[in-house]
């Protein structure tokens, strides 16, 4: 059974920093692209960032390249995203995904950016 969840989400300020986590399990985590997306309440559903299985490639769309970091460990069925600089329209739900397909996502974590 796939199973993606998320944390580390939450209140911050304008300007900070959260770090966000995805723990991976019932497949073969090694073997996946990995995704992070979003959605705000009105808005559409973006992709934030993605990484290939091992962990060297790195895609982030223009409004969250430099300020985000996509990473993943192998080792412990995990996956991050580092968020920094934050500002209000980054407000939103995370949500971890599987593949290039998109095929299993977690619930989400709520990540709130305002002063």
């Amino acid at each position: 059974q796939v199973q993606l969840v998320e944390s580390g989400g939450g209140l911050v300020q304008p300007g900070g920093s959260l770090r966000l986590s995805c723990a991976a399990s019932g497949f073969p985590f090694d073997f996946y692209v990995m995704s992070w997306y979003r959605q705000a309440p009105g808005k559409e559903r973006e992709l934030v960032a993605r990484i290939n299985p091992d962990g060297e490639v790195a895609y982030y769309p223009p409004a969250v390249e430099g300020r985000f970091t996509i990473s993943r460990d192998n080792a412990k069925n995990a996956l991050y995203l580092q968020m920094n600089m934050l500002n209000p329209d980054d407000t939103a739900v995370y949500q971890c995904s599987r593949g290039l397909k998109d095929d299993y996502s977690g619930h989400g974590t709520q990540v709130t950016v305002s002063s």
